[in-house]
């Protein structure tokens, strides 16, 4: 097969392109220079001249041919505008997640199709495998990684039958030390190369010197809630249906002034997000102080004292109908019907026992344990066992 691999110049991708290579695939090495401002990156260089010029001693010591693609103009319009917009309304996007969908598994996918592949490949710890169904289709499941600590499946979360149908994860069933040994037994540049860090193919930013680019400072209250009357129950209250008690646990808790105390300033409530703890400058207590709740209209944060505090947690979900993504369509609930899953709200999270609902008001995710920092904007993504079979943008 004539297989594209998207090398970006870390480890994980150059001992996928190897693998296929000796498996005698035709590999053919593509490099994304996805947007790039030095401005508000903390590296001295930018990072993607390195990671490129890395790619291309890889490529030359496999001997496949290398070629770079500039993607940097959609990379802006389709992850960084979309990540503005985002956060000034207050809610907390996930990057990578749409790298994968809107840049890698798309745009790219069919650059690398329209030069003759067959498939396309990633350094993803992920698993692609599939099966027929009784009408003789083939069904694809998306798989988590064998190295439970780097499993990447949830970054793939958004994706559908067809993308994942040309996807190809080689280093899938390797962990992280097996991957970096088989780059050191052949030599490659990147053995040794750390991981990236901060948004995908941004390189390592600070998020708030990221968004002060776009997002102007607006200075507003830290208001820390004592007695979290509303956000804790002791006794649920009676409901008359399963949507009306899915709704109330899964309802932000709208908070006053007059139900705290103020304790400090902030530099505009866009910059943070729910459960975040840094980056406040609050001083004089026992445990750190937690962002419980924000009020954009106001320009207000609300914080709790401890990582325990009853308002950093949540039992259910909500994703609106226009948000649900079954990567497994075969799979998908109809009103009134739900499923028993592990869900995950964040990449590396443990994943936790959960039902699903499905309503005509949107899909619920009703957790076995009450959830700490949910945070809108980002991705709920639930499993059956060891595979991948949904996602949604949790509202």
């Amino acid at each position: 097969m004539k297989i594209v691999v998207g090398l970006s110049g870390g480890v994980d991708s150059s001992v996928a392109a190897y693998l296929l290579q000796k498996q005698g695939h035709e590999v053919v090495a593509l490099f994304m220079r996805n947007w790039n401002d030095a401005s508000v990156t903390l590296e001295d260089e930018c990072p993607w001249i390195e990671d490129s010029n890395d790619a291309l001693m890889v490529a030359q010591k496999l001997g496949i041919p290398y070629q770079v693609i500039d993607m940097s103009e959609l990379y802006k319009e389709k992850i960084v505008d979309y990540m503005f917009a985002e956060y000034e309304k207050g809610r907390t996007p996930n990057p990578d997640v749409l790298c994968n969908r809107e840049v890698k598994f798309d745009v790219f996918m069919k650059t690398a199709l329209s030069l003759g592949a067959d498939k396309v490949a990633t350094g993803h710890y992920a698993r692609v495998e599939s099966t027929f169904d009784e009408n003789g289709k083939e069904i694809f499941h998306l798989l988590a990684g064998k190295d439970n600590n780097k499993d990447q499946s949830y970054f793939l979360c958004q994706l559908n039958q067809d993308q994942l149908s040309k996807a190809l994860f080689p280093i899938g069933e390797l962990t992280k030390p097996e991957v970096r040994e088989i780059a050191k037994e052949i030599g490659l540049v990147t053995a040794d190369k750390k991981d990236s860090q901060g948004l995908c193919f941004i390189g390592k930013v600070s998020l708030p010197t990221f968004l002060q680019q776009q997002l102007k400072p607006k200075e507003g209250e830290i208001v820390e809630i004592f007695n979290d009357f509303d956000g804790f129950y002791t006794e649920k209250p009676e409901f008359s249906s399963k949507l009306e008690e899915l709704e109330f646990l899964s309802r932000k808790i709208k908070y006053q002034k007059t139900d705290g105390k103020v304790i400090g300033k902030h530099q505009g409530a866009h910059y943070f997000t729910i459960g975040q703890s840094k980056g406040l400058g609050i001083g004089g207590h026992k445990e750190s102080c937690f962002i419980i709740s924000r009020d954009m209209e106001t320009n207000t944060i609300y914080v709790g004292e401890g990582k325990n505090f009853p308002g950093l947690f949540r039992s259910a979900l909500k994703i609106e109908p226009s948000e649900i993504h079954w990567v497994r369509e075969d799979l998908r609930l109809k009103n009134g019907e739900s499923m028993n899953v592990q869900a995950r709200i964040r990449y590396r999270q443990t994943l936790e026992n959960a039902t699903l609902y499905q309503f005509e008001e949107g899909l619920f995710i009703e957790f076995e344990n009450p959830q700490s920092a949910i945070a809108e904007g980002q991705f709920a993504a639930w499993y059956l066992d060891e595979e991948l079979i949904g996602s949604g943008v949790i509202s």
